[in-house]
């Protein structure tokens, strides 16, 4: 204990001492950042849990700040996990003004900042139900739209990244993307949902 690199790691009651001490201050942290009693529970079990399991055998003094990345990035996540989903939602609501236009590309007509968030219990159930159904009707497109769509929608890249990453051209692209578009929103349609 005297020298450097001798300093014995955390014992499973540091640990557990730990976590109790920061549970409350998390959990408003985490409410403070998402405004949802249940979805700060759950960012702050998450962030527990893998704080145990992948750093349980760190030094005691090392927990704190561990934590707090491991809860950062968990609040991180949740607001891209529903800026992901909001936008899915509106990028296909925007399908039902552009129809007529098989190879448009919806994302470049939509501002992001339009883009709204659930805040009411019943708008994050609808919300949670809509995207359940946009993933079931996702794993049914073909291989190459359901590629270019989670490359241009779920991972952010532009058109020309997205043409770069599958080996085809910007039209290509587009073209992928606006089809995939239109099927996902018929999907929807044909489960009485109107976006």
């Amino acid at each position: 204990m005297d020298g450097h690199g001798e300093r014995p790691l955390a014992s499973r009651k540091e640990l557990s001492d730990f976590l109790t001490a920061v549970e409350k201050r998390a959990f408003k942290q985490a409410l403070f950042a998402v405004r949802d009693h249940d979805v700060a529970l759950d960012i702050v079990q998450d962030a527990m849990m893998k704080l145990s399991e992948k750093y349980g055998d760190k030094l005691a003094e090392e927990f704190p700040m561990l934590f707090q990345r491991i809860l950062q990035n968990a609040i991180r996540d949740y607001y891209r996990r529903q800026k992901v989903r909001s936008l899915w939602t509106t990028l296909l609501s925007a399908l039902s003004s552009s129809r007529d236009d098989p190879d448009s590309d919806p994302l470049e007509s939509i501002e992001s900042s339009g883009i709204s968030h659930f805040d009411s219990p019943e708008d994050r159930l609808q919300n949670r139900q809509v995207i359940e159904y946009i993933d079931k009707a996702l794993q049914k497109l073909p291989a190459r739209q359901r590629e270019a769509f989670l490359l241009r929608y779920w991972e952010d890249l532009d058109v020309a990244e997205t043409a770069l990453a599958m080996g085809c051209s910007e039209g290509s692209v587009k073209t992928h993307c606006s089809r995939a578009a239109h099927a996902l929103a018929a999907a929807l349609r044909a489960k009485g949902i109107e976006l």
